[in-house]
């Protein structure tokens, strides 16, 4: 019988030492990207942010003080808590709804009745959504907006923003 030599089988693939090598590259660059990224990042935000903070408490003490002499007379913006509003749904009509918000008020108003004028206004066009229209994060924006229009106009542009504290389906 005739033996046949045969050649050990070379491997296949790129040595160790390359290997070794491409991994330091790859862990340089990455080291590289990571720094200058920190460093645009960290030039971007404000330096004197520490001095502003420390500045801040006395100049609420300076708002107050003036505040304090001045009154109750408040001529900047108005958070006021409306109540509950506890409804079902359009469709499906066995889908209860409990609503919290609030409303920004840009000035001082007399009328004691428009956070009750404004809360029914709204009682009354979630009775007439239906749960598909405010599925998701776009309904949920969409609901937003259509609430804090309906407000504006209720009060006669006084009301610029409708807050949802809560919003629960049952």
């Amino acid at each position: 019988m005739a033996t046949v030599e045969q050649a050990p089988d070379k491997k296949a693939g790129p040595s160790i030492i390359i290997q070794v090598a491409i991994l330091a590259i790859m862990t340089a660059a990455a080291i590289g990207i990571g720094w200058l990224s920190g460093s645009y990042l960290n030039s971007t935000t404000k330096r004197d942010q520490p001095a502003a903070a420390a500045s801040e408490p006395a100049a609420k003490g300076n708002e107050k003080a003036k505040a304090g002499e001045e009154g109750d007379k408040t001529k900047g913006p108005k958070v006021v808590d409306l109540a509950p509003i506890t409804t079902n749904l359009a469709a499906p009509s066995d889908t209860w709804v409990r609503l919290d918000l609030s409303i920004r008020l840009d000035a001082p108003t007399e009328d004691a009745t428009l956070a009750d004028t404004i809360q029914q206004d709204l009682l009354a066009f979630i009775r007439t959504v239906k749960l598909h229209q405010i599925e998701g994060a776009s309904g949920f924006q969409h609901l937003k907006a259509d609430l804090a229009e309906r407000a504006a106009i209720r009060s006669n542009g006084l009301v610029t923003a409708v807050y949802i504290r809560t919003l629960i389906f049952e």
